[in-house]
């Protein structure tokens, strides 16, 4: 999985997938997109007004992983 941003942009991408393939992307809402396959298996997530939604209120960090078993979390500075 791979979670990135455009700040020129402000759109957030987070890919479960490396191998770009053919996909079909579904509008969920004016802020969000999804990226899914033939197979139905979704590719990706698109985060439009991405600075917003994935701050999550928190206006310094990016939170990108908690592990679940041990607390640990990595965090990341959201460009502006």
């Amino acid at each position: 999985m791979e979670i990135s941003y455009d700040p020129r942009h402000n759109v957030g991408y987070i890919a479960f997938q490396q191998k770009r393939v053919e996909v079909e992307t579904l509008r969920i809402s004016d802020e969000l997109n999804i990226d899914v396959t033939p197979d139905g298996t979704i590719f990706g997530i698109e985060l439009l007004n991405a600075n917003e939604q994935l701050r999550g209120g928190n206006l310094e960090k990016l939170l990108v992983v908690v592990n679940e078993a041990t607390g640990k979390r990595l965090e990341l500075p959201l460009g502006d």
